[in-house]
Parts: structure tokens; sequence; C-alpha cells
């Protein structure tokens, strides 16, 4: 392992199991006996004598009605429709019952996560649906193409960097959650900046985050996992307003040589919408200095209107996944050709961009 050549990733280092519910439970409401009459229950639950239904509910002598008809409800009118008996299928009580088995396992830590520190229970019930109501009712996001993720095996999705925020890996990580046919999760290659904030460090490991490095991404693809990058970095996501959806500079091209020694597809990845939640005006570069930060951002709200500003602008969204890039036919030694990965990286960029341009074509507002 000493003679392994480390490639960083760029330079910016930019469902597991659910809780079962239980199964319906109902109250029994009588059999039916060779005769094709309903038995009479008692209240211990056993079969007792047949005793003759009513003459309003018996149409037709026995001998004359095939068993496979239904006896009306005692209660029904000729000529209704059969009415259906009310079935008590514990539905609240089935989620009351679910929710105390997760609280009990996350009390006593009866759960699992993975090496990097997904928590695939968590995050399907818990941390999906707080991103949820952001994705369907206030960004709104209309998602294309999520039929060229593959239904399983390693695959690397690339897509563009914007925001000011990077709300739009998150959503990114809904869409694919919630939309593929598969429930597939997205693990997400974060900046090494993420992992050193309070709160939002642990939250990204259990998101099934990890750092920007090829070493990670490759282990994450050897295991056929799907994993997402956005190689544009902070210079995406804090680039001025004037410059929105012109991509920048995807780095030196690491992620196509992870691809390249998996032999696992690219899949570009187009985002429209989150450029304009922030409308970054300015950028105040001593005081981004002074707390550590790539960017201090300047926009209409922030930081004029305080905690408020902070709150994103409720744009309308599109996430497109574009056609797979594959690189599987490729010799083992193509992940060290520097004009075979410039290349590829060219191809990726280029199909992100035209595709952002088409979807702003069609787009009728950015809020609508």
């Amino acid at each position: 392992m000493a003679d392994a050549k480390v490639i960083p990733f760029d330079d910016d280092r930019s469902r597991g199991n659910a809780v079962q519910r239980p199964p319906r439970r109902g109250r029994s409401v009588g059999s039916r006996r060779p005769g094709g009459e309903p038995a009479r229950v008692r209240e211990t639950g056993e079969v007792g004598d047949v005793q003759p239904l009513p003459s309003r509910t018996r149409a037709r002598d026995d001998a004359s009605v095939p068993h496979d008809v239904p006896v009306p409800h005692e209660d029904q009118r000729p000529g209704e429709p059969e009415q259906q008996r009310p079935v008590d299928d514990g539905g609240l009580e089935g989620r009351v019952a679910a929710g105390l088995a997760f609280l009990r396992r996350r009390l006593t830590g009866d759960y699992e996560v993975d090496d990097f520190g997904y928590d695939a229970e968590l995050t399907d019930q818990v941390l999906m649906s707080l991103l949820r109501p952001v994705y369907e009712k206030y960004f709104r996001v209309d998602v294309k193409g999520i039929e060229n993720i593959p239904t399983d095996g390693g695959a690397l999705i690339v897509a563009n960097h914007s925001g000011t925020l990077p709300l739009d890996g998150l959503m990114m990580q809904v869409a694919v959650h919630d939309h593929h046919p598969a429930g597939r999760h997205l693990r997400l290659l974060a900046a090494d900046l993420v992992f050193v904030l309070p709160v939002v460090n642990e939250l990204a490991r259990k998101l099934g985050h990890t750092l920007a490095c090829a070493e990670d991404a490759e282990r994450l693809l050897a295991q056929g996992e799907l994993v997402g990058v956005m190689p544009e970095g902070f210079k995406g996501i804090g680039k001025p307003f004037s410059e929105r959806y012109k991509l920048q500079r995807f780095g030196r091209g690491g992620f196509v040589s992870t691809a390249l020694r998996q032999g696992t597809p690219i899949i570009p990845c187009s985002i429209v919408g989150a450029e304009e939640i922030y409308p970054m005006l300015g950028n105040a570069k001593t005081l981004a200095r002074l707390l550590g930060f790539p960017y201090f951002p300047l926009t209409p709200t922030f930081p004029w209107l305080g905690p408020l500003g902070a709150i994103p602008l409720p744009t309308k969204w599109t996430i497109q996944f574009g056609r797979p890039i594959p690189t599987d036919g490729y010799p083992p030694e193509a992940a060290e050709d520097p004009m075979l990965m410039f290349n590829l990286t060219d191809q990726v960029r280029e199909q992100i961009q035209h595709t952002l341009y088409k979807l702003l074509v069609q787009r009728r507002s950015v809020f609508f």
C-alpha cells in the first residue's frame, strides 16, 4: 500500500431497513358454513349454531342461491351496491408502535452504521422526512431522466453546483431516494469544511456524505453504491449572480479517473433553480478570511435582514439526469492517461452545460 498513488479528487475539496409496520388487524365478522348461511359468532370467537337471518335479508332459498353470491348487508336497501364493512387496520396504532420501536432501537443502540457513518434507518425515517417538504412544497422540484440511473451497481453522478449554500446536493439526494424505482440512495462527496462544522458534521455523516477524495469514492463505487460529486466545488456555489448557470472549471478530472478505475458509468446531472435562491451580489473577502470560510456572501437579504435573510427564495427547480457515459470499455491503464481524462471531463462538462441552457429556454419563470 505504500506505493499506491493517491490522486486528489479535485482541487476544491469540495434505505436501510425501514421499520416494518405491524400486520393489519381486524375483527372477524363471521364465517360461512357449507350450506351458504353465515354462521353466528359468539363473543368467545367460537362458531355457534346457525340461526336464520331475518326474512328481508334472505332474498331466496339457499338451494336457488349460488354459494359465491354475497348475502346483502342487513342495512342495505334493494338495488343499492353492497356496503363495505369498516375494517380496523390499526393505522394509528401501527404508526405509534413503529415510532416507539424506532425510539427504542435508537436509545439502546440497536441499529447499524457503515464505515463512513451512514445511518440508513435514520435517513429513511427522519432526515428524508425533514427534507421532503422543502423538496416538494418549497422548491417544487421536477425530476427528469431518473431512468438513466442504473437499478444496481456502482455509478458516478456528476452535477453542477450553485446556490451559495449547497442545498442542491440535498435536493438531488431526495430526488434519487424518492423517484428511483429501486429506491437507491445517493452518497455525496462533500468538502472538508462540512466535516469540521459542529452538528453539520454529524448530520452529513448520517446522510451518507463522505470526504471528496479518490479513496472514499473508489471504495463506495466498488461496493456498488451510487456516488454523487459536484466538481465545481466552492467555485460553483460561491460565484456571483452575474455568472449564474455558467459552469466553472471541473478541477483536474479526478472523478473521471475514479470512474475509469472502477469501470462505472458517469451520469451527468443538470440542476436549474438553485442559482436564484440566494442571489450573490458581493463577497466580503476580509470577513470570510477571518471566519475561515471560502467566501462570505452578500445578497439582497443577507446579512441586512439578519436571520430572515438566510431564508432561500422559493424558486422552481428542475433536476435532469442525462444519459450515462460508459467507462467499462477502457483498459485499466486508461485511468493514468491525462489526455483521456481531459476529453472525458470536457465531455461531461459540455453535456451538463448544454442541458442547462436547454432547461433555461424551456423555463417559463424563476418562481413558477
